[in-house]
């Protein structure tokens, strides 16, 4: 392919474009009202030209983004482009048109050049409430998508400057806390009027046909060097799987398989073996499950490829209807996003391992450990709702341990800060901590998940949950094992124990349940799970097992079992016996 445009004048409106969609969302970031924008960054952005192609996109939230392409994509094809005026914003958050669940909220603007539509600016965020069943519409136990909050096809919420106000009313009535969904609503559609205002000046410099020249010519170096990564790999079928432990009613597993197929320079990634869609909320929709596939590609290739649809086009995605990876209407979704899209983004890693193993990970903990919950506050008297996301391990690899603590890998987010926990909700977090022997033991091991300990401090709460790696531990690859488990206790007052919910309120799943009431002085401990170890643990470096120890991460049972060294305890310090950890090694092997 013989390139009209030097690399140099390709890289420099890449990177600007790039700048673009990063400044669109530190706009966001900085004048929403909800923790889960400002604090939290679960929100994406992008922008895509007059034909519905992406053409650039910041480092935002990967589940979002892949889903974006085929929410614009319905946008438009309902909408109709000859029906976009200058001045217009389009909002739609239905999973079943492209999306990915229904609590991102896409909204998109048409930027207009000289009176010539020539590109679309896109972002989509996550609400933390939406209506539905229970606050912040992630009911664990819904049984159809009409429980889990207002569905909204493409609609032209603000039509050429002019916000219409019948139906900003509508969605404002159907929200349990208004003000919070009007302020972020206002700063995705202001971080918009940003980037229109960014994009006419850069049109002004490039002008409109070297413009449109130039982003055409980008996805097609996109495509190429995608192609040629590819075709880098292993020609072969891989498969894979790994399933969801419940869907929230029914105490099943149900299981995605992967069966990745390389030949050349084309990739195909095909889910026919998976199961028939799930009865809860843990269903992907297309938009998801492919969203998942591009995020572990990208994972695996040249991070420096321009991220715009060339990049997408040689990523092949076999998903029949009706299986839980391409759901069909109206099965409920809300957990597809969160907990289906990583468990996706696993087993790929996990068929991959098969053909570049020095490139993989093991499993990342593998749940969002979606928590949720609203009620009115003994303060304010106003009614709150918080959605809050705990990171977990990530998996070790070829060369590292894994890194504690992050949220799964669809999200690229970050949790609810306790300062701002404790200050915008009726809480006390008596504890924070890594928990100890969470990350799974490898060569190189998981990284460790968090222990979060806290009491509430109001009349009553409703707490709502959806979590999964509860009963199936997140894998580890090449003789690593599994990281820890995830796990949500309460005590209420005046008790002595610590029991699941299973037990405390009788829910069908340990993690997947709404509608919670809580109250005045009960405390909750929610352990967050570890990731998995890589490589066999007994092949770890004895010191490095000493200094987990010494950080008190691993103990010194786990030294011993799990890696087989004895660590040494004296009254100034702890050490490797070297001669005992060969002689226990010896004997295991």
């Amino acid at each position: 392919m013989k390139l009209a445009h030097d690399a140099i004048t390709l890289s420099v409106l890449n990177n600007r474009l790039v700048n673009i969609c990063r400044e669109m969302g530190i706009a966001m970031m900085k004048t929403a009202y909800s923790p889960i924008f400002n604090e939290g960054l679960d929100f994406s952005c992008c922008l895509f030209n007059s034909k519905g192609e992406m053409i650039s996109q910041a480092e935002f939230c990967p589940a979002q983004l892949g889903a974006s392409i085929f929410v614009v994509e319905w946008s438009i094809k309902e909408i109709g482009v000859e029906n976009l005026k200058p001045g217009d914003v389009i909002l739609h958050n239905d999973p079943y048109r492209g999306g990915c669940h229904i609590p991102e909220h896409c909204f998109i603007k048409p930027i207009f050049y000289k009176n010539r539509l020539t590109a679309l600016a896109a972002n989509i965020g996550h609400l933390a409430e939406i209506g539905g069943k229970s606050p912040g519409g992630f009911a664990g136990d819904a049984t159809e998508v009409y429980q889990e909050g207002l569905r909204i096809p493409p609609i032209k919420l603000v039509k050429e400057g002019v916000h219409d106000e019948d139906l900003w009313k509508l969605i404002m009535s159907n929200h349990r806390t208004p003000r919070n969904t009007l302020g972020d609503f206002s700063a995705m559609i202001g971080s918009l009027n940003v980037t229109e205002k960014r994009m006419l000046s850069l049109l002004d410099e490039y002008g409109y046909q070297s413009f449109c020249e130039i982003t055409d010519e980008l996805m097609d170096v996109a495509e190429k060097r995608m192609k040629a990564e590819i075709a880098a790999l292993p020609d072969g079928e891989y498969f894979f799987e790994d399933c969801m432990e419940d869907d929230g009613l029914l105490d099943k597993p149900t299981w995605i398989r992967v069966n990745v197929i390389l030949e050349g320079d084309t990739l195909i990634a095909d889910y026919s073996r998976s199961d028939p869609q799930a009865k809860g909320p843990i269903n992907a929709t297309y938009g998801v499950t492919a969203g998942a596939t591009y995020n572990a590609v990208f994972h695996l290739t040249d991070p420096d490829i321009p991220r715009n649809i060339g990049a997408y086009r040689p990523i092949n995605i076999v998903a029949p209807p009706g299986t839980v990876v391409n759901a069909i209407h109206p099965a409920p979704t809300v957990g597809g996003n969160t907990e289906t899209h990583p468990r996706i983004w696993e087993i790929l890693m996990g068929a991959f391992a098969k053909a570049v193993p020095e490139k993989v990970a093991a499993s990342d903990g593998g749940s969002a450990c979606n928590f949720l919950f609203g009620g009115v506050h003994p303060d304010t008297h106003q009614y709150y709702a918080n959605y809050h996301l705990e990171g977990g391990g990530w998996g070790g690899r070829a060369t590292k341990d894994g890194n504690h603590t992050i949220i799964v890998p669809n999200g690229n987010c970050r949790n609810t800060p306790v300062e701002v926990f404790e200050t915008r909700y009726p809480f006390l977090v008596d504890s924070y901590s890594l928990e100890k022997d969470s990350g799974g033991p490898g060569k190189y091991r998981g990284g460790f998940g968090s222990r979060r300990k806290f009491t509430v401090k109001a009349p009553e709460i409703i707490l709502s949950t959806l979590f999964d790696r509860v009963k199936v531990k997140p894998f580890g690859l090449f003789g690593g094992k599994g990281g820890g488990n995830v796990s949500l206790t309460i005590k209420k007052k005046g008790k002595k124990k610590f029991v699941p919910f299973t037990k405390a309120y009788h829910t069908a799943s340990p993690s997947k349940f709404s509608g919670i009431p809580i109250h005045d002085g009960d405390e909750i401990i929610l352990i967050s799970p570890g990731g998995g170890g890589y490589g066999v643990p007994f092949l770890r470096d004895p010191d490095l097992v000493l200094r987990d120890v010494e950080d008190g991460l691993v103990s010194i049972k786990a030294a011993r079992e799990e890696y087989g060294v004895v660590i040494s305890k004296s009254a100034a310090s702890l050490s490797v016996d070297y001669e005992e950890t060969a002689l226990l090694r010896g004997q295991r092997q």
